[in-house]
């Protein structure tokens, strides 16, 4: 039987797994290396990449980075999830703010130690990151369309990381032939902002209440639910733009069938959008959009899906 000092040591564990989102870091750690393995350098060995230990800081510096995010945004956004999410909120209180600051600032000394190995730029880089999601919290967030904004830029900017960490691995005369795999990977981010930034919107239409009460001048406090449907639905057609650019421009393999589905998905997403007016419904809209994102993840080995028939070229030249 557990003493009564190790259930609640268990339920601060869980309850800082809660606050720093662990369930979304290895999401977010599969999906750098699916799109170095893939995208960014799909001529050099899959182990190689994964052996690739300043990649591997470049990448767990971002998770660490995306981790204490979540920490600062739990600090300034306590009052508002009282409301919005009461449950969650009960939990993450089981650790301290204190305890909350004194992890925010370990993870970002790590980030920034981690980020140092590798140059100068990526200290620098994660740096200017970790500055930009404390100030998003602390001030941008609270305000419309530029707080949606900046959300959504945060969210992708780890993908710019190991973009800029292939780049300068590549020598002048090689930058022309890989132009096309950063413009694969730009399209690929730009499709997952406008992601994002809807899913950012819709949390705002899912979270009336508590903005209100909080004083959030976000798009639906200000101007009411229908203008945000209404930008929320421009943006969905928006999302034809790089779908476009990836399936008849550039080569992105079977993943085409993943957009193709993708915009059955958006549809009856638009379709309920226009007919949901309580949080509840706002939650499954949310949630879709959540099931879009991760699968877009999963499904970025079907760019070359030769990779999972014939698992040798895990270790093998290609």
């Amino acid at each position: 039987m557990l003493s009564r000092q190790h259930k609640l040591l268990i339920m601060k564990i869980v309850s800082l797994f809660s606050v720093v989102r662990g369930y979304n870091i290895p999401i977010i750690v599969l999906a750098q290396y699916l799109s170095a393995i893939f995208i960014l350098a799909p001529e050099i060995r899959a182990l190689d990449i994964l052996l690739d230990f300043y990649l591997f800081l470049i990448v767990f510096a971002s998770a660490v980075t995306i981790a204490s995010g979540y920490i600062i945004n739990n600090f300034y956004d306590s009052q508002k999830d009282l409301i919005n999410r009461p449950n969650k909120s009960m939990l993450d209180r089981l650790v301290s703010q204190k305890t909350k600051l004194t992890v925010y600032f370990s993870l970002n000394f790590l980030a920034v130690l981690m980020a140092s190995i590798v140059s100068w730029r990526a200290f620098l880089f994660f740096s200017a990151y970790i500055f930009l999601i404390w100030f998003y919290s602390h001030k941008i967030k609270k305000y419309p369309i530029i707080g949606n904004l900046m959300s959504a830029l945060l969210a992708v900017t780890p993908f710019f990381a190991i973009l800029l960490y292939f780049y300068n691995k590549i020598s002048f005369e090689d930058i022309e032939n890989h132009m096309s795999h950063f413009v694969v990977i730009s399209a690929h981010a730009v499709f997952l902002f406008l992601l994002l930034l809807i899913r950012e919107m819709i949390k705002d239409l899912e979270n009336l209440k508590g903005d209100l009460v909080n004083n959030y001048r976000t798009i639906p406090v200000i101007y009411g639910e229908k203008i945000s449907k209404q930008i929320i639905t421009a943006l969905t057609i928006l999302t034809i733009v790089p779908v476009y650019v990836l399936v008849n421009i550039h080569d992105v393999g079977y993943m085409d069938i993943y957009f193709y589905a993708s915009f059955g998905v958006l549809l009856f997403f638009l379709i309920f959008l226009w007919k949901s007016d309580s949080k509840g419904q706002f939650l499954r809209l949310h949630n879709l959009l959540k099931f879009l994102i991760v699968s877009g993840v999963f499904c970025i080995v079907l760019i070359n899906p030769s990779v999972l028939w014939h698992g040798r070229e895990l270790i093998s030249n290609y």
